[in-house]
């Protein structure tokens, strides 16, 4: 029995911890303290276990468990933000990403509009979000001013956004 439990927390991680993460990011979380936030969100299930309804009502537990865990986050630090701003964020985040469906739909067509990314811009990409370096050196390696790299990623995220909502619609 232990070990299926075992096997459906680790499948319950598998299955939700990107969707965590990336919601704990759109709360205002840097990397790092997503990544700390997301272990904290699932800490509860490891404990107490969890009982696993439907993948919304999942979705939404966690994202309840791992927003309390922000808020907490906030307290510790006494870093100021509003609860209206993160009620604006919540209901945005489920209208934006809705289900676990609709945020690998939205993967798979950025993973679609990536291949049409190419030459510097492609390297920048690359670059800032796989290597996670940072502006200066980035510039550097490309040749170009800090600036002129911040204005490519800035015209490639659009690019990139437009090529989404038109594979998939507006969000």
């Amino acid at each position: 029995m232990e070990a299926l439990m075992a096997l459906d927390v680790e499948a319950l991680i598998v299955a939700h911890q990107a969707g965590v993460w990336r919601y704990l990011r759109y709360l205002g979380c840097d990397r790092a303290q997503a990544d700390d936030l997301t272990q904290e969100t699932f800490l509860p299930v490891l404990r107490h276990g969890f009982e696993q309804r439907g993948e919304r009502e999942t979705a939404a537990y966690l994202r309840k468990v791992a927003r309390n865990c922000f808020l907490m986050s906030v307290r510790r630090t006494r870093h100021v933000q509003s609860v209206e701003d993160l009620d604006l964020a919540d209901r945005a985040w489920e209208e934006g990403q809705g289900d676990a469906e609709a945020g690998e739909a939205r993967l798979r067509a950025l993973r679609q509009c990536l291949q049409g990314v190419q030459g510097r811009a492609r390297q920048a990409l690359e670059l800032h979000y796989q290597q996670h370096k940072p502006g200066e050196e980035i510039a550097r390696q490309l040749g170009m001013s800090h600036d002129n790299l911040r204005v490519t990623l800035h015209r490639v995220r659009q690019a990139l956004k437009k090529c989404i909502e038109g594979k998939l619609g507006p969000p």
